[in-house]
C-alpha cells in the first residue's frame, strides 16, 4: 500500500511508525492460522464443557500435528481431503461428545433453575455449542448433518421436544 505524508512529518526523527513496521512484517498463511484456531476451539469446547479422555491433537493427522509448531508466516503442508478412517471416526466421536455435553449441561442448568442457555454460558452469549460443533464439523471433514441429527437425538431424549422440533 501506498502511504502518503505530509511534508511536516518528513523530517520528524524518531521511532519508526507501527504502520511502517506493520507492512515490514511477512504476510501470514491464512489456512495455517484457521487450523491454529479449529485446535483453539477443540480445547475451548474440552475445558468448557469439561469432557474427559480426549487427547485433542488425536483428532489431527501426521501433517496436521506438525503444523502446529510452525512459524505462522511459513508454508506449511496441511491436511489434504483424503483422511484416514481412523482419524475421522476420532473426530465424530469428539463432536457428538461435544454435542451430548452441551445438551446435558443445559438440560441439567435448566431442570435446576430454569436458566436459559445464554444465562448459564455468560461469556458466550449468541453461541449454541451444538452449532459450533456443527461449524467445527465443516473443517473436521464430519457431515453436519450428522451432527445436527444427533443433537435432535439429544434434545428428544431429554425431554426437550419443543426445541427439538425446531
Amino acid at each position: 500500500p501506498v502511504l502518503d505524508t505530509e511534508d511536516a512529518w518528513v523530517s520528524v526523527e524518531g521511532p519508526v511508525s507501527i504502520v511502517e513496521l506493520a507492512l515490514e512484517q511477512k504476510r501470514i498463511h491464512y489456512p495455517l492460522v484457521e487450523h491454529q484456531f479449529v485446535l483453539c476451539t477443540i480445547l475451548y469446547a474440552i475445558m468448557r464443557l469439561s469432557l474427559k479422555g480426549v487427547k485433542p491433537l488425536s483428532l489431527f493427522d501426521s501433517k496436521g500435528k506438525n503444523a502446529f509448531f510452525k512459524d505462522l508466516t511459513s508454508i506449511q503442508l496441511l491436511p489434504s481431503g483424503d483422511m484416514d478412517p481412523n482419524v475421522l471416526s476420532i473426530r465424530q466421536q469428539f463432536l457428538l461428545k461435544v454435542v451430548s455435553a452441551a445438551v446435558q449441561t443445559l438440560c441439567s442448568s435448566q431442570k435446576d433453575k430454569e436458566v436459559s442457555e445464554e444465562e448459564y454460558f455468560p461469556f458466550e452469549k449468541g453461541k449454541s455449542w451444538p452449532n459450533l460443533a456443527a461449524d467445527l464439523a465443516q473443517y473436521l471433514q464430519i457431515s453436519e448433518d450428522l451432527v445436527r441429527r444427533h443433537y435432535v437425538c439429544e434434545l428428544y431424549s431429554y425431554g426437550m421436544d419443543h426445541l427439538g422440533e425446531e
